[in-house]
């Protein structure tokens, strides 16, 4: 953020009494996309009709919530999905279109209405709402409501990136995964819900696809099998998306999103077969309609545009990648493997696709900002997972795809970008690596950091004591802990610092939080460094 920007952003709004305004549903809505026939553009919101007005629904039909995601300098996405009741098929709505109107305000007080427009929602897509409101100022916070009859939604806050050119002093963001809904209480989010942050980074299994059992909550998955069809994810997107916990933090920031395995099926990637095809279209289509995406991610089938670049002033470039849909097949069949497995140096073999790999590159190469980030779904660290003699390595991470990796360190030596970090999700572990060019020699040169975050619930509570015999079989391995959080994180020109914020427990609810660890990488000199 500018110079006084990030004050600006802190005293605007206490986020608590924010929340309490924003959950007795005093709002409105500003500008909502629609699927079904993708008519994108609202209507005029002076048109709406009486009888549009009084199309009344049973019951409150805003009980998953608001969001807001995508964000760029002048426009953002704002979300929500109607619904009377998350747990029964199609969220027990009509099977008609529904009006729904939208607002955004530069207070949340709504005395002063920026934008407004009206939609009309289509059942072929669950009655969600996907508004690219535009017009908007570069780095301003923005409060946004939806309507529809007589009810009124939850207030969210939301924000946009500064101008392209702009120098950035300061950003604050989070990033986290991994949030298993029978596993145990969103505690994180409870304190999450309090940092000062100007955007948030999900990096994947927002859902859980199996069957599972009954977690610490007393409560089984909805609906209580694998995922199968369409109507299976919807309902499995409503029953997470229910939680009040993970509601505030939608309302309370801007979201960019990303999946890894589980929004399909665990440990997918490089299955061609029409049955999974089709599960998989399934579960795209179910994805967009809970997710704050822009209409360039609305599905096809069984494909959809994920990977994407967001930028902050000059200060950094993010590349949103995914590391799932073009991968190829695991190698020598999946699970751990020797490294004299030869599908792992096969260059034929990729994480992410050709045409994804040439952007990724293109963007590198290109990019202008002090900083370049990557977030990722999967390990991007070799980590060999024998103790002792012989290595091991575990396909479904990037040690599965060494050649992609080779591809793309060797682009940042051989191009000298610097400044590159990866962010990471999918293991439920917190992680601090120095990705070498050569991770068997320690004094081979330190191209890009890797800080890795555990995940929201899944895993259970952890323990405080980990990682002793990781470190010493990987010692580019800087930290690994096991308990249950986010990481916290804040950009400056002159560094990058990582704070592991993490609750001891999950299997109730009330828990503290405490950061555990810190590191920083500082400007120009790759590798971490704990903070004392």
């Amino acid at each position: 953020m500018k110079k006084d920007a990030g004050k600006k952003f802190k005293d605007s709004i206490n986020r608590r009494d924010f929340i309490e305004i924003s959950t007795k549903g005093i709002g409105l809505l500003t500008g909502a996309t629609l699927l079904g026939n993708l008519a994108f553009a609202s209507e005029p919101y002076d048109q709406i009709s009486r009888e549009d007005d009084l199309m009344l629904l049973d019951d409150y039909p805003f009980k998953l919530g608001v969001a807001s995601g995508d964000p760029n300098e002048n426009s953002v996405v704002l979300w929500t999905r109607l619904v009377t009741n998350p747990l029964m098929v199609d969220g027990n709505m009509p099977f008609r279109s529904q009006k729904v109107k939208w607002e955004i305000s530069k207070n949340k007080s709504f005395d002063d209405i920026l934008h407004k427009g009206k939609v009309k929602t289509d059942p072929e897509w669950a009655h969600s709402v996907h508004i690219e409101a535009e017009g908007l100022e570069p780095d301003s916070i923005y409060y946004y409501r939806f309507r529809t009859g007589t009810y009124v939604s939850p207030i969210g806050k939301t924000k946009t990136t500064p101008k392209r050119d702009d120098n950035l002093n300061e950003l604050k963001f989070a990033f986290l995964s991994c949030q298993s809904y029978p596993g145990g209480y969103y505690n994180a989010y409870d304190h999450l819900i309090d940092e000062d942050l100007d955007v948030i980074f999900f990096l994947g299994d927002y859902i859980y696809e199996g069957q599972g059992g009954e977690g610490p909550r007393g409560l089984k998955h909805s609906p209580w099998k694998e995922l199968e069809n369409l109507e299976d994810y919807r309902m499995r997107y409503a029953q997470y998306k229910s939680d009040p916990a993970l509601q505030k933090v939608h309302a309370a920031f801007p979201w960019f999103v990303t999946f890894d395995d589980h929004e399909v099926k665990n440990n997918w990637g490089g299955e061609d077969d029409p049955a999974f095809l089709k599960r998989r279209a399934a579960a795209f289509k179910a994805y967009y309609e809970h997710m704050p995406l822009r209409r360039s991610s609305v599905p096809q089938n069984e494909h959809i545009q994920i990977y994407r670049k967001c930028s902050y002033g000059n200060l950094v470039d993010f590349n949103i990648l995914d590391t799932r849909q073009f991968r190829s097949k695991p190698a020598c069949g999946g699970g751990r493997q020797t490294l004299n497995c030869p599908d792992l140096i096969d260059p034929s073999r990729t994480i992410y696709g050709e045409e994804q790999e040439r952007w990724l590159f293109n963007n590198l190469k290109t990019s202008t900002k002090k900083w370049n980030i990557l977030a990722n779904q999967v390990i991007m660290a070799f980590k060999d997972d024998i103790n002792g003699e012989g290595i091991g390595v575990g396909i479904d991470r990037w040690d599965g795809y060494m050649a992609s990796r080779r591809r793309l360190f060797d682009t940042i030596k051989t191009n000298e970008i610097n400044n590159v970090i990866v962010i990471t999700g999918d293991s439920h572990k917190n992680w601090v690596n120095n990705l070498h060019d050569d991770f068997l020699d320690l004094n081979s040169q330190i191209l890009a950091t890797e800080f890795g975050g555990t995940s929201i619930t899944s895993g259970g509570n952890g323990t405080a004591k980990f990682g002793e015999n990781i470190q010493k079989e990987n010692p580019h391995i800087k930290y690994v802990g096991n308990q249950r959080g986010y990481v916290r994180c804040k950009l400056t020109p002159e560094e990058i610092k990582m704070d592991y914020r993490v609750v001891p427990y999950i299997d109730k609810k009330g828990s503290p939080i405490t950061t555990t660890k810190s590191f920083h990488v500082m400007n120009g000199i790759p590798g971490a460094v704990e903070n004392q």
